[in-house]
């Protein structure tokens, strides 16, 4: 069984308001030379719009080619973070709602991550509740920070109480990093840009207390963590060493990272996707077989899908039981199926 945890899809319903609301934020839904729908912000491209990331007949036939049992759907850039208030709660109410239709069709092969309005807290409590209770969700999303705001920042604690009550998963997903001009060129921004706010997020949520404050919360962080698992013994020194390292926390971060998942999903923004044993090996080693699970990053990155199984399938200093686990059974685990 194939599980995929990291994914993305655009409702219909989502690029349609887009092309009302995205003014506010300087985004609009244009064709390209070759008549594909794109996303510009800023004067620039950020998104093409291909048929995989909109049509769910065709993520149907591309499950079926490849062998992929269930996907878990989130949406990607641009989440709902950078709008209003009000246009943000109401593009998330929209986003959910078709994502839980897609669900409701094709139970055997979709669920979703909830997409939450988290520049108002409260807000974005009360649509969690709908999307867990009513809509039947597995989890949540969340950027590495939320238009600027670090995840150890308390304006997300009353979101962070709820999903321990839930004891459901929030998949963190990489975001453009504050400091624009640093990387500005080379496309540094999705080369390595992400995985160092990446790699942040996931110092500020051990060294900021939340798993302390809420023991029961499950984070995922795609793309393996960024670079966390290479800089894991420096989290360790720091512990020991800054004063500042260990005001929150009364453990050393490796108790911490033990208690939490990362996906195998390539770096996002690579084409072709990049899938690399020496840097997988490295989370392997630092996390175990227990707490990692599937991700493609599809559609994002030709081949993904299927270069994201073949990729554990034959790497040899996995068991077979290893492969499972990363396959589904983690998975399986996590969200409660």
């Amino acid at each position: 069984m194939k599980i995929d945890i990291h994914n993305h899809f655009y409702p219909g319903g989502f690029l349609e308001q887009l092309k009302k609301d995205g003014a506010s934020v300087d985004i609009r839904v244009e064709k390209d030379a070759w008549g594909r729908s794109i996303l510009v912000q800023g004067g620039n491209r950020v998104v093409t719009i291909t048929e995989p990331m909109s049509s769910i007949d065709k993520r149907l036939e591309d499950m079926a080619r490849v062998g992929f049992d269930k996907q878990i759907l989130t949406l990607s850039i641009p989440s709902v973070d950078i709008f209003p208030v009000k246009v943000a709660r109401d593009l998330s109410r929209l986003v959910n709602d078709e994502f839980a239709e897609i669900a409701r069709e094709n139970p055997e092969h979709f669920m979703a991550f909830a997409t939450l309005p988290f520049m108002d807290p409260d807000g974005a409590v009360r649509e969690l509740e709908r999307c867990i209770e009513q809509l039947g969700f597995k989890g949540a999303c969340i950027g590495s920070n939320i238009n600027g705001i670090n995840l150890d920042d308390e304006r997300l604690y009353p979101f962070y109480e709820r999903m321990a009550d839930y004891d459901l998963p929030i998949h963190i997903h990489p975001r453009a990093s504050r400091d624009k001009e640093t990387f500005k060129d080379y496309r540094l921004g999705p080369m390595i840009g992400f995985e160092v706010d990446l790699s942040v997020a996931v110092v500020r949520i051990v060294m900021g207390g939340v798993l302390e404050r809420y023991p029961k919360l499950r984070f995922c962080f795609s793309h393996l963590g960024g670079a966390v698992p290479f800089l894991r013994e420096r989290m360790e020194a720091g512990y020991k060493v800054f004063p500042a390292c260990s005001r929150n926390i009364p453990k050393p971060p490796s108790e911490y990272l033990k208690r939490m998942y990362f996906d195998t999903a390539g770096k996002s923004g690579v084409t072709p996707p990049s899938f690399h044993k020496p840097a997988f090996q490295c989370a392997f080693e630092a996390t175990g077989s227990d707490r990692l699970l599937l991700g493609t990053d599809h559609p994002f990155g030709k081949g993904n899908m299927v270069n994201a199984v073949r990729f554990i399938e034959e790497l040899d200093f996995l068991s077979q039981k290893d492969k499972e686990k990363i396959l589904s059974e983690n998975a399986i685990r996590l969200l409660g199926l």
